[in-house]
């Protein structure tokens, strides 16, 4: 176990406090991993962006704009993990119930793509009830012990700031 500073101590609690009511839950661990799986590198939300794109004939530019947004937060976050370089949580009592494609957490990638795909789809159709998915993303990542809070709380900002300016950004140049 490598050396982690008192934040990352802190929230390791809140990981462990989460999974000691969740992780044994049923149906609780199989669709954290779902979830992850739907996110991975952003590729289920821009799936569901092209079949937007290929279903609603009206709204292709949108459907662009929600899928340059879910790539785009993506993108920033990979960034951003290169540069802050926080190891994944590590601790004999947070157990981890997914593969990761990096040690590397900080910020959540799929908190980062998922709020931006939900944010954008909530822009689009002019309903707040995408929204709801969003803490259930975060969630699903601590539930499955390879974030920190921080990690999905940041990743989550992220992914709405760039939703928002991308959405702007469509609906200023249509």
């Amino acid at each position: 176990m490598s050396s982690p500073n008192k934040l990352s101590t802190a929230e390791s609690h809140i990981l462990e406090s989460i999974q000691n009511v969740a992780f044994d839950t049923p149906g609780v661990l199989p669709t954290a991993r779902g979830l992850s799986h739907m996110g991975e590198h952003a590729l289920g939300w821009m799936g569901l962006s092209a079949l937007g794109w290929s279903l609603d004939k009206k709204r292709r530019r949108q459907w662009i704009a929600v899928g340059a947004s879910a790539f785009t937060a993506h993108a920033a976050s990979v960034v951003i993990k290169r540069i802050v370089r926080r190891k994944r949580p590590d601790y004999s009592y947070v157990r981890v119930g997914v593969g990761t494609p990096s040690k590397l957490s900080f910020p959540s990638s799929h908190s980062t793509s998922t709020t931006a795909f939900l944010v954008a789809v909530a822009r689009l159709y002019g309903t707040s009830a995408p929204l709801a998915g969003i803490p259930v993303m975060m969630l699903s990542r601590m539930v499955l012990g390879v974030h920190y809070p921080t990690d999905t709380a940041f990743g989550a900002a992220l992914g709405a700031a760039t939703a928002e300016a991308i959405t702007r950004y469509e609906r200023k140049t249509a």
